[in-house]
């Protein structure tokens, strides 16, 4: 999966990044889980992830109501590198749980250690701008991915970003089903 990434990437042919690929190496991106316990909370989850996100995302542009003419290097950057804000931000701890036969041990799982403060969508632009440079499109699609999960204070702002930039929804779209139908 790993050399499919950086393959991907590589297309886009975008200044700096391998400079970008070059960080990503340095960090747990490629054996991240996703999250702690819900979808790809397992080692490579969070790569396994945004695969499937990429995966889904190229298909809802192809077959979208509504023309979409987003660039298939958008799609990459945008797929791929939506959740880089989960880079270096889980960590493994340990907890007491009663293994089969009732015993209590010591059982591994991820726990967030969140050195960057910065939100989601938004530390990911933040972290992707520090390395290549993104279009408008692309910033927003990143920064609303997680839709209506956001605060419902920022509900208005995220219909008013859909409607700009309908690339976005259809991010976050892709986003929920990689999680829900698939797992990861």
């Amino acid at each position: 999966m790993k050399e499919e990434f950086i393959k991907l990437l590589k297309e886009t042919n975008r200044e700096n990044i391998d400079n970008l690929l070059n960080f990503l190496e340095k960090t747990d991106f490629y054996i991240a889980p996703a999250s702690t316990r819900f979808h790809g909370s397992k080692e490579g989850g969070l790569l396994e992830h945004s695969l499937k996100v990429y995966e889904i995302l190229k298909e809802k542009v192809k077959t979208a109501v509504i023309p979409m003419n987003i660039p298939e290097e958008s799609i990459k950057i945008v797929a791929l590198l939506h959740d880089i804000c989960k880079t270096n931000f889980y960590k493994v701890d340990y907890r007491n749980a009663k293994n089969s036969l009732g015993v209590w041990e010591k059982v591994p799982y991820y726990a967030v250690d969140d050195t960057i403060p910065y939100g989601h969508g938004e530390k990911s632009v933040m972290m992707i701008s520090e390395y290549i440079k993104l279009t408008n499109e692309e910033k927003y699609a990143i920064r609303w991915h997680m839709g209506y999960t956001e605060p419902k204070e920022l509900y208005t702002t995220i219909g008013l970003a859909y409607k700009k930039y309908p690339f976005a929804l259809l991010t976050h779209e892709a986003d929920l089903e990689a999680t829900y139908f698939f797992d990861v």
